[in-house]
């Protein structure tokens, strides 16, 4: 009888780093089938024990999900066994039995999006149904299917064989793992899809490893850190966001829910080299341990005061400020995250030289969501900086965007206090109502939108979406949730009924030693290409090689490009590019790129990618320094061999 797997909790081990030196080309893995440089691995599963030889005593308990090389495969009595090894150069470790393994020949891995709004992922025993299903042009078969799903009463030949969790399970913070083995290209109407065959896994309670352990409900939380800018002229609204809170604690106190919502504050300013006289860049008033109450919150805030000298320009470090927000501020035991920028003034990029973030928007919107925090902006559009406004604006959306969510963004015309105390009073008082709701276990009520401010009402929208979003993620990490035995699927990336939505995001596992690897060789090939060293297609097979060996083959890093390797020893010259591309269901921008397209970019366009590439290192640096978001599978301090699955679209 199939049963319907109300869970997908998994956890993810590193890839071991290389630990010896090469041998012989005899004592190599098992290559794949096809393949000439790449060779097979596998996963180990929870509670998977190392034999000394083939059907030998199981001794030794490895490790859950320590991704392995295939050395040799053998049976014995009727039962399947491989030798697997740390390494490519002979690290031998031992015999696993093949029930106890995962085939994973390459580091991709599917992360479920939040549901929320939209159909769960339905997960296939076979590829036959899907496909079928897939080309359909009537959904009535697929409702069926997905009705007895999401009720828990799949039939006995149904060909479903689970569904995604009702809640979200963000993999920032709950680490799982969903190999992907195969792929198949489709068309879901008129929308390209991909059939996926993956692995679910279950994190092994009392394992050591990190999940979700049903412990049970708690009080909901949230915190709210506000990023003010603090340069001149900024006084009234620094006042207008001190009555504004003071409101909240009042309501807070009010509901006996004190406690239940904490607030900081972080000021920035500008490059001190740019204009010494304004004291500091950056500086963290208030952390969310300090601002649970009242007094201890305005008692700080009273002491912030708006520089007494002009920035440079009208373009001011912003990013310093949030980006301190989200590194320095403690999060932990905070359901609801969420930084309020106020500002006036365009933020400095990546490429700008007064930026001491070397971080874009995208970046630093992507630093924040690892740690589930939703950014807002209030951007002050005061007629000083009306020239920039439009661009200004622009990033501010793009640092603002929530998946799934849309923009938190709210531009104030003519930066009139007025209005934006009144758009702050909305804001707030809507998280704060959630806050209430969620702890009495009550649904919130739909928001009373402004009637007269559509820009606002638009606002209030999604600030409703965005607080059941999180409630649900908070649910689901507070409840009882089934964990399902290892089991071989297939799915669909994109929605049955609205196909141009994916269903997925696609990650790379990797080592924070692996990472670190990463930002060095990206930064060798960028140095190279600066220095005249690389010629255009040189340039772009190395950045090739860079992004398909961290998609491969992760421990290869160090050795991937001829500007870090040798003349050469990269893998386009070595001409293992295309069996390295060939049958990866995803591949990331760098990828496709090809000489014809880069020669017919403008310079413009050429600067443009080449900052991205940049704005990517000073990616990686942050990551490697986030400690929190790392995870340490065999419970030690975190270390070079801890864990996080890096988005697809940040690979080089």
């Amino acid at each position: 009888m199939k049963k319907l797997l109300l869970a997908l909790v998994i956890a993810i081990t590193p890839l071991p780093g290389m630990t010896a030196a090469p041998v012989d080309n005899a004592d190599r893995p098992l290559l794949m089938a096809g393949k000439h440089s790449l060779y097979q691995r596998v996963l180990s599963v929870p509670d998977a024990r190392l034999a000394s030889e083939a059907g030998g005593k199981q001794g030794a308990t490895v490790v859950p999900f320590t991704a392995f090389y295939v050395y040799a495969r053998s049976e014995k009595a009727g039962k399947q066994w491989i030798e697997v090894g740390t390494d490519r150069f002979g690290s031998r470790a031992g015999w696993l039995s093949a029930a106890d393994c995962i085939e994973w020949n390459h580091g991709l891995t599917a992360a479920f999006r939040d549901p929320a709004g939209h159909d769960r992922v339905l997960l296939f025993e076979d590829s036959d149904s899907l496909r079928e299903l897939a080309g359909q042009s009537s959904l009535k078969t697929y409702q069926r299917l997905y009705a007895e799903a999401a009720q828990g009463q799949l039939s006995a030949d149904s060909p479903v064989v689970a569904i995604q969790p009702p809640g979200y399970i963000d993999v920032r913070e709950d680490f799982y793992l969903v190999p992907i083995h195969r792929y198949e290209d489709v068309y879901l109407g008129s929308e390209k899809a991909r059939l996926l065959q993956v692995s679910s896994v279950p994190l092994v309670s009392g394992s050591g490893s990190p999940g979700n352990t049903g412990t049970g409900k708690r009080g909901y939380t949230a915190g709210l850190v506000f990023v003010v800018d603090s340069t001149l002229s900024m006084q009234p609204y620094i006042e207008r966001t001190r009555a504004a809170v003071s409101t909240i604690f009042d309501t807070l106190g009010k509901a006996d829910l004190l406690g239940q919502m904490s607030f900081g504050l972080v000021a920035y300013r500008d490059n001190l080299s740019a204009a010494p006289g304004l004291d500091y860049l950056v500086r963290t008033y208030v952390d969310l341990d300090e601002g649970r109450n009242a007094a201890g919150f305005l008692s700080r805030l009273k002491s912030l005061r708006d520089a007494s000298v002009s920035s440079r320009d009208f373009t001011e470090d912003a990013y310093a400020g949030v980006k301190q927000a989200i590194e320095s501020i403690n999060w932990a035991g905070h359901d609801a995250r969420y930084i309020v920028l106020v500002t006036d003034a365009g933020a400095r990029e990546s490429n700008d030289p007064l930026s001491s973030t070397g971080l874009g928007a995208e970046s630093l919107r992507q630093m924040a969501q690892q740690k589930g925090i939703a950014i807002f902006v209030l951007h002050l559009l005061t007629t000083a900086t009306m020239p920039d406004q439009a661009a200004d604006a622009e990033q501010y959306r793009r640092l603002a965007d929530f998946p799934g969510i849309g923009s938190l963004y709210y531009g104030v015309p003519t930066g009139d206090v007025q209005e934006f105390g009144k758009v702050l009073d909305a804001l707030a008082g809507q998280i704060t109502g959630q806050v209430q709701m969620a702890s009495a276990n009550k649904a919130a009520p739909a928001p009373v939108l402004a009637s007269d401010n559509a820009q606002l009402a638009e606002l209030q929208a999604r600030v409703a979406k965005l607080g059941y979003a999180l409630r649900m993620n908070y649910l689901q990490k507070t409840g009882d949730g089934e964990v399902p035995n290892v089991f071989n699927a297939w799915l669909l990336d994109r929605d049955f009924r609205d196909p141009a939505r994916a269903t997925l995001d696609i990650r790379v596992l990797l080592t924070r030693d692996q990472l670190s690897d990463l930002s060095e060789v990206l930064t060798q090939v960028l140095e190279a290409a600066e220095d005249g060293l690389l010629s255009p297609q040189n340039f772009l097979s190395e950045l090739q090689s860079l992004a398909a060996t961290a998609t491969r083959d992760p421990e290869s890093l160090g050795a991937t490009t001829t500007s870090t390797a040798g003349t050469g020893n990269s893998l386009a010259d070595m001409g293992f590019m295309r069996e390295y591309i060939e049958d990866l269901p995803y591949t990331g921008e760098v990828m496709g790129l090809s000489l014809d397209d880069w020669q017919s970019w403008s310079t413009q366009q050429q600067i443009a990618f080449l900052h991205r590439l940049e704005e990517k290192v000073s990616y990686y640096r942050a990551l490697h320094d986030h400690t929190d978001l790392w995870v340490s599978l065999d419970g030690g301090p975190i270390n070079g061999d801890s864990v996080y699955p890096v988005e697809l679209e940040q690979l080089p």
